[in-house]
């Protein structure tokens, strides 16, 4: 990737994404194996005038030996799994950029339950930056960085598969060629007409289905707003192709089958279905992964209902790619995709006047995990009863509003 390629992909996380300036404390969390990237991040920031930059390495290799050695009760004790300074920093305002680089296949030999753990640890751990996330008060984003294990093992038969990666992300981020924050700000435009359109709707229930399986409805509080990356001050995601609302999580009933692999905390889940009865989980199946499901499930009390449903059409720029990336920053934009877990405050008109108890009583998952994974497909229907009636928005997995 040519270094002006690389600038174009820095300017728009830092400026576009995060609106970070010269007064921004920036946090970046990162696996060891993004540091050459990650300095040029930093060295990127520096030159723009930021002075206080926290570098949040984890080393994954390390944290495999850890979770494959030590007992489950030793992994409370392991300041690994302490993230108490995102705390610090969320108190501070800090911009906070997260950045995913996965490492295919690492985790296959550690036990669930200790992945499990381990992630509730650090989880609970950031309880002020997660609450202050929430309710939108600092900026953050996640964003990918290949490496060259994970491009290898998407693309085994290149030559040079790293390259290839960062040309199909570069397409993708659009920082492939032109001003990528001006092309992200039109895209936005357009992304929030549509937006508007579901809002004026004032849907009260969705009604999927496919030839593979999947039969589900589920309500919408009447205070729902859907939302896409126009509704924050910050793009959290890049790349970012949904139009999304958190359900009423009591209100979820029939089955959903995945269409495409989730990774999860290193751990491979895939060809799997989930039913649900009265908003709650009942029943899971997989090929591959089915403990590792089982386990986010059961991560916390509220992890067995949904927190999002996410409109994206079969024919966005991902899904034309025709890859499983495994990792779910890039393959829940290609795809129609709910989540079991957390909803969003802003998905609920005034959510950031109200209290948890009233965010709660009007349907909001107040789950502390957010697990999102991809239910679109080519033959995707999706109906809503709205204020005028019923109505298709979605047919062969393309919205049609």
């Amino acid at each position: 990737m040519v270094k002006k390629m690389l600038d174009k992909y820095i300017e728009l996380l830092l400026v576009g994404c995060l609106k970070v300036d010269e007064k921004t404390p920036l946090f970046i969390s990162y696996d060891k194996i993004s540091k050459d990237f990650v300095k040029k991040v930093q060295d990127y920031a520096k030159k723009m005038g930021v002075k206080d930059i926290y570098l949040d390495e984890t080393d994954s290799d390390k944290l495999h030996d850890i979770l494959k050695n030590s007992r489950k009760e030793e992994l409370e004790h392991n300041k690994m799994f302490d993230a108490s300074i995102w705390n610090e920093y969320a108190k501070k305002k800090a911009a906070f950029l997260m950045l995913t680089s996965e490492i295919p296949h690492l985790m296959d030999d550690v036990d669930s339950e200790k992945i499990a753990i381990s992630s509730y640890l650090k989880r609970t751990s950031k309880n002020v930056y997660n609450e202050k996330q929430l309710r939108g008060e600092i900026p953050w984003c996640i964003a990918c960085v290949p490496n060259s294990l994970w491009a290898k093992d998407l693309f085994p038969k290149e030559e040079d598969a790293l390259n290839k990666f960062w040309q199909i992300l570069a397409q993708l981020c659009m920082f492939d060629k032109g001003n990528p924050i001006k092309r992200w700000k039109e895209y936005i435009e357009k992304q929030e007409i549509i937006q508007n359109k579901l809002n004026d709707l004032r849907i009260t229930k969705l009604y999927y289905k496919n030839k593979l399986g999947t039969d589900f409805t589920i309500s919408l509080s009447p205070e729902h707003l859907w939302c896409s990356a126009s509704s924050s001050k910050w793009l959290v995601n890049m790349p970012s192709y949904e139009i999304f609302t958190s359900p009423d999580y009591r209100t979820a009933d029939g089955i959903v089958y995945s269409t495409k692999p989730l990774l999860y905390n290193g751990k491979l889940i895939d060809d799997f279905y989930v039913k649900f009865k009265d908003g709650k989980v009942v029943e899971v199946k997989a090929k591959k992964g089915e403990e590792d499901l089982k386990e986010i499930i059961a991560s916390d009390d509220y992890s067995a209902y949904l927190g999002e449903v996410a409109l994206v059409d079969y024919n966005s720029p991902i899904s034309k790619t025709n890859i499983v990336f495994k990792t779910t920053l890039i393959d829940e934009n290609a795809s129609c995709h709910i989540a079991l877990g957390s909803g969003f405050v802003e998905c609920i008109k005034n959510g950031n006047k109200k209290d948890k108890e009233e965010l709660k009583e009007l349907g909001l998952n107040p789950s502390k995990n957010h697990v999102d994974f991809m239910i679109g497909s080519e033959d995707l229907t999706v109906e809503a009863d709205t204020k005028d009636g019923h109505i298709t928005i979605m047919k062969d997995g393309n919205l049609v509003i």
